[in-house]
């Protein structure tokens, strides 16, 4: 089979540019939501405070400090599987995807029917609803609960602790509902656009890569084969690629036959060729974006070529030297 070979210039790299920022827009912005007002859920904790009426705090549960663990829920009123909060006086209380004041509502008028005006105080003592996951390369990686300040994805990189010094911001994975989203932060930040307009919900998982796994491989007539890894913002351009390598080896390299092949979804290998010789293209070089696991070789010139043909020819013709002398 004969695998086409793409020569590397400026409208091809305006074109896969281009590609790459349509593809990153139409990822990011499939994410885009507004936030709204916290509603509550199955697990949520609420703290009820009725003013003048000191007997109704021990319904909530008094806890010791001798006896509570990291695992159980604070003092207060816990919704429960059938998303009701039950409080003395007047049964349960419907609670689950309703907001605080609308809970707070409904029990002032519950009670109006028991106390004179009642004053009370509704609040949330603990969020146990929802969740969201962050992995990968962020200080404190793990569960991070969705409170009614809103999830964005710089909120939950923030409760995470941050990026890591390996993380690679470009290429971050949002799986949601089974559905795999890549994240290019970098691509925009350079467009313009809020990361914070990507709002997480209940379940997601937000998975931060490590630079060292989207390195490319150069290796060839190179001073240093190596594999060469994203710069801090993500990128690696051909150039890169080549001054973490030590650059061409001008001895024994041929600079007319510099190649990148790439491996596609469909098996079939795309191959880029680029003449370091001509004048442009070190500024060719230095836009063309590598992507991982791409394979940039440089080639040898003749002179390499007919050397190793020649190492790989003399031990042949010496074991039929060998063997003419030993037959006489």
């Amino acid at each position: 089979m004969q695998i086409p070979i793409t020569n590397i210039d400026l409208s091809l790299i305006k074109r896969m540019q281009d590609a790459a920022a349509q593809q990153s827009a139409e990822q990011a912005r499939a994410l885009y939501a507004k936030a709204d007002a916290y509603r509550l859920g199955v697990g949520d904790v609420l703290q009820i405070i009725v003013w003048d009426h000191p007997e109704l705090a021990a319904a909530q549960g008094a806890q010791t400090q001798a006896t509570s663990r990291p695992s159980d829920p604070p003092q207060g009123f816990v919704i429960d599987s059938d998303g009701n909060v039950q409080f003395p006086y007047i049964g349960n209380v419907r609670a689950t995807g309703r907001r605080v004041d609308e809970v707070r509502n409904e029990l002032y008028d519950k009670l109006s029917t028991v106390f004179v005006r009642p004053q009370l105080t509704v609040r949330v003592a603990s969020y146990r609803a929802r969740q969201v996951y962050v992995d990968g390369e962020v200080h404190t990686p793990g569960t991070q609960p969705v409170n009614d300040i809103p999830m964005t994805l710089y909120e939950a990189i923030s409760r995470a602790g941050g990026f890591n010094q390996t993380a690679d911001q470009s290429r971050m994975i949002l799986v949601r509902d089974g559905v795999s989203y890549q994240l290019n932060l970098s691509q925009m930040l350079a467009r313009g656009e809020n990361p914070s307009n990507i709002l997480l919900k209940n379940g997601d998982l937000l998975r931060v890569i490590a630079r060292e796994d989207n390195g490319a491989f150069v290796m060839g007539e190179v001073n240093k084969p190596v594999t060469a890894l994203p710069l801090n913002n993500g990128k690696l351009t051909l150039s890169d690629a080549l001054s973490q390598a030590g650059s061409i080896n001008t001895a024994s390299a041929d600079a007319a036959q510099l190649y990148v092949i790439r491996d596609s979804h469909d098996g079939i290998p795309k191959i880029f060729h680029l003449d370091a010789h001509s004048p442009v293209s070190m500024m060719l070089a230095n836009q063309f974006e590598l992507q991982p696991n791409d394979v940039v070789y440089v080639d040898g010139n003749g002179l390499v070529r007919f050397n190793r043909v020649l190492s790989l020819l003399l031990p042949a013709f010496s074991a039929g030297i060998t063997a003419a002398i030993v037959t006489k």
